[in-house]
């Protein structure tokens, strides 16, 4: 039986990995390392301490042998045991050019399930979310649990955007939540 699908191009091979490790042992080092090693390049990384712990998504792009040859060599790294570890092959961000890039701001007294209410509004809505990051804090000022959250998201260019907003800050104020959405300039 013959695959016929296409091989991606030499340098268009892509693996996406995932490291966790306690912070003292960051996995940016371990995992760049190796891939630069290996000789493939590092597109994209993401590094976040959540918890105890430090967090690694990074995307490496070569020739498939090379990629081959990180896979083996992350296998070695994850059975050390001193980084937790997950990869797989995936390809490049498809360009969406008929997305809006929107920042959405969120700040409230923490109360469970707040993000998923938002991922839930926004899904409905077919939009993507394209960059998160939330927290809960505690506000110096009166020591009350808080929810922030920095969302980017992408709005289809067929959206009535004054009639999303609007619907947005009626979903917020219906949770009591206090928010913006502004477009992304850059």
């Amino acid at each position: 039986m013959s695959d016929n699908t296409p091989r991606p191009a030499s340098n268009e091979n892509y693996l996406l990995i995932s490291a966790f490790s306690a912070a003292e042992k960051s996995p940016l080092v371990a995992v760049s390392k190796r891939i630069s090693e290996c000789g493939c390049n590092l597109a994209e990384a993401r590094v976040s301490t959540l918890g105890n712990e430090l967090s690694v998504l990074a995307l490496a792009q070569g020739a498939w042998d090379a990629i081959a040859k990180l896979e083996n060599a992350l296998a070695r790294l994850d059975r050390d045991g001193e980084l937790r570890l997950t990869h797989f092959r995936t390809s490049a961000k498809q360009q969406q050019s008929n997305l809006l890039p929107y920042v959405v701001e969120v700040v409230a007294a923490d109360k469970p399930g707040v993000l998923f209410q938002l991922a839930e509004f926004f899904a409905q809505q077919n939009i993507s979310i394209e960059q998160l990051h939330s927290t809960r804090y505690r506000a110096m000022q009166t020591g009350a649990d808080m929810f922030s959250a920095q969302i980017t998201i992408g709005i289809p260019n067929t959206t009535h955007i004054a009639a999303l907003r609007d619907d947005f800050l009626e979903f917020c104020d219906g949770l009591n939540l206090d928010a913006i959405m502004d477009p992304m300039k850059f």
